[in-house]
């Protein structure tokens, strides 16, 4: 592959990034303030697939860098991130939830993104944590 698509792909993920955490936050917001929009079916289906955009080209990024998890701190660091941040945006987004709790997991959600990030700029598996220390 030509380092221009390398380029390429680089940016189709960074844009996928942009838009699931701007549709997670617009989702979170709505749905911990009630709104309906948010049970339907766009509001369902169109986050999957811009995280699939997302998975596919973090996946295809990794194998043309010829990175493996286990092998590279860095990325295993972000790969845990990724499993607490969606397990943090379920209970955010599922109703019936104590809203307090929703409300903190989505909170939680989002400060774990920004760790996820921080991880993916710095290359160091502690990511922005490195500066709490």
């Amino acid at each position: 592959m030509a380092p221009m698509d390398y380029l390429t792909l680089k940016l189709i993920h960074q844009s996928a990034v942009v838009l699931s955490i701007g549709g997670f936050v617009l989702r979170g917001w709505a749905s911990l303030n009630g709104q309906a929009w948010v049970r339907g079916r766009a509001a369902k289906t169109l986050p999957h697939l811009i995280d699939s955009v997302l998975l596919a080209s973090a996946i295809t990024l990794a194998w043309l860098a010829g990175l493996v998890p286990w092998h590279t701190p860095w990325l295993m660091s972000k790969i845990v991130g990724l499993l607490v941040y969606i397990g943090l945006g379920m209970i955010a987004l599922k109703p019936g939830r104590d809203l307090r709790l929703r409300w903190a997991a989505w909170l939680g959600a989002l400060v774990t993104f920004g760790f996820i990030v921080s991880v993916a700029i710095t290359k160091q598996p502690a990511g922005f944590l490195l500066r709490l220390a």
